[in-house]
């Protein structure tokens, strides 16, 4: 049986997903030049809207494109694609390129030539279990700040990972851990919270900086946005990953050793259910009617 057709939004019309057309010119298509968010949604309300739109606001100034659509035009879309999905929890993908000129040339065009724009939505799947991660050497341009759709360096790591049996790979540039291919990292070490600092080299998540700010706030615990070394990881009492459709994951396993000791060797450790917790509750809090 062939999947049911989605609700798709694009370059100012509405269509299904089998019937949605890009023009082979699309920057977009031709360089990956432009950008994306994921925001969910759980039980039909969208989570950290505001802060969602303000990074896709630095990205496309990053890349000098202009935004395509106010605030309220972007709501309107997210509201119509999520009333077109019965899904619990749900992603919201949308995408900005530079547009598609008349012909291929790596300048930019001018200004006349629109942005192009694509909205979806997705169901949001349950995570079983904890995740198993392998090392590898970043590889990706110097400006992951910048969410870009141009992501061929994050798939090839991810791809790699799947290949050995694991969930996700963790980054490393100069023996220092970055982040996932597709999230960002945390490491309890000796009872502090470590993550890399946002800067060029990592995407400013917008799960993990809902989860410092609420650490802070709480004051649950001692924090350390400094890079972490990969030995330092291997040696960790507790990591764990976050993104917008995973929430908090606890990491079980990297490259084939269990993460922990004792009780706690290859689970979920304590600090880290006691931050999803805290988080759950966040959400509840915080979901945008």
């Amino acid at each position: 049986m062939s999947p049911t057709p989605q609700a798709v939004y694009l370059n100012g019309e509405w269509c299904t997903s089998d019937s949605a057309c890009v023009s082979v010119f699309d920057r977009g298509y031709l360089f990956g030049d432009g950008v994306y968010e994921v925001i969910p949604a759980f039980a039909g309300r969208l989570f950290g809207l505001d802060e969602h739109m303000a990074r896709l606001s630095r990205s496309l100034e990053a890349l000098g494109i202009v935004p395509p659509l106010k605030h309220d035009d972007w709501l309107a879309i997210f509201e119509r694609l999520l009333a077109s999905t019965d899904a619990p929890d749900a992603a919201i993908y949308l995408q900005v390129t530079r547009g598609a000129p008349a012909k291929r040339d790596h300048a930019w065009p001018d200004a006349s030539v629109r942005p192009g724009v694509m909205a979806t939505v997705s169901p949001i799947g349950a995570i079983d279990g904890g995740a198993r991660v392998i090392t590898l050497p970043d590889e990706r341009w110097g400006r992951c700040d910048i969410k870009s759709i141009n992501l061929l360096p994050n798939t090839m790591a991810r791809q790699q990972a799947v290949e050995q049996g694991c969930d996700e790979a963790v980054l490393v540039r100069d023996g220092l851990v970055m982040e996932g291919a597709a999230t960002n990292l945390f490491a309890v070490v000796g009872g502090r919270l470590l993550t890399a600092p946002n800067g060029p080299r990592i995407l400013p998540g917008i799960t993990r900086g809902l989860l410092l700010d609420l650490v802070r706030r709480k004051r649950l615990m001692e924090l350390d946005e400094s890079f972490i070394s990969i030995g330092a990881l291997r040696e960790a009492d507790e990591v764990f990953l976050t993104s917008s459709t995973k929430d908090i994951w606890p990491v079980v396993e990297i490259d084939g050793e269990p993460v922990g000791a004792g009780e706690h060797a290859g689970r979920a450790g304590p600090i880290t259910r006691l931050l999803d917790r805290h988080f759950q509750a966040l959400k509840t809090r915080r979901s945008d009617p």
